[in-house]
């Protein structure tokens, strides 16, 4: 493990050119490879006098880990104003895991996907990080990241207007917990039914979802929906004498039947005692 990475509550910094392919066409590879080390050579300068650490580097982009934010947040604006090509960066604070190769976590995933959708010369901070530093920053809003759940509030370092953030869209809908938003008392219903025609009646939602994995069949479709909700307390249903077992009962588990697919034989009205 290396033995000069902080722990703890780090604050990360990730930085990479934008439209570096664009840029080494435009000045060369000779070219290029000055630029690229003069870039090289003005952010490790920033982030040494500032504390930090740099973690990996690849190609054009680097990843540092600081111990405080006003630290990250001190290298990002100076290096910003020496470099001479567009970088984009984004500042991250978390408490991330630090194993034998490094930092692990999913703050080191969001500090990346912040840095990943802004634009050359622009400064990223996190929610996290605003919090911890005295300076005004311009808040950009809401942002949905690739892989990431939840929103994230992004700031914007410095003055300077940029085009929108490359993120997924923007939204202040709460994430949902389940593909069904807003349908939670229709999905609840089938639980409290007192009968298995009544949850069917109540399933319609249910029903319609399942109906390709259940080749259209409308009980076979309940029960693939209400089987984790199966529970002890058995309940006869009159019409055609069919055992189900809302969520709310409390009976032996065992005593619990499913009731039988339509067409089955099983759930037709017994024959009366004439023959013939």
């Amino acid at each position: 493990m290396r033995g000069d990475l902080p722990s703890g509550t780090v604050t990360f910094l990730f930085t990479d050119v934008e439209g570096s392919t664009k840029l080494l066409h435009e000045l060369g590879p000779e070219g290029y490879a000055a630029a690229l080390a003069e870039h090289r050579r003005v952010l490790r300068d920033a982030f040494t006098r500032h504390g930090g650490v740099e973690v990996d580097t690849q190609g054009d982009a680097f990843f540092v880990a600081f111990r405080t934010a006003p630290g990250a947040i001190a290298a990002a604006l100076e290096a910003q104003h020496e470099l001479a090509v567009p970088v984009r960066m984004a500042i991250h604070t978390g408490t991330p895991h630090l194993a034998e190769e490094g930092y692990v976590g999913p703050d080191v995933n969001r500090a990346a996907r912040i840095a990943a959708c802004g634009h050359g010369g622009q400064v990223l901070v996190s929610a996290s990080t605003a919090q911890l530093v005295e300076l005004e920053l311009r808040d950009l809003g809401e942002h949905r990241f690739k892989d990431l759940a939840a929103p994230e509030r992004v700031y914007q370092l410095a003055g300077g207007d940029f085009p929108p953030l490359k993120s997924l869209y923007r939204t202040n809908l709460p994430v949902p917990a389940a593909p069904f938003l807003g349908r939670e008392r229709e999905l609840a219903e089938p639980a409290r039914a007192r009968s298995p025609s009544e949850a069917v009646a109540h399933a319609r939602l249910v029903v319609r979802v399942r109906r390709e994995e259940t080749k259209g069949r409308p009980e076979a479709a309940l029960r693939a929906w209400t089987g984790p909700l199966l529970s002890r307390r058995r309940l006869r249903d009159p019409e055609r004498s069919r055992r189900w077992c809302p969520a709310s009962s409390d009976a032996g588990a065992g005593s619990c039947s499913a009731p039988p697919v339509r067409g089955s034989g099983s759930d037709r009205p017994p024959r009366s005692g004439r023959t013939g």
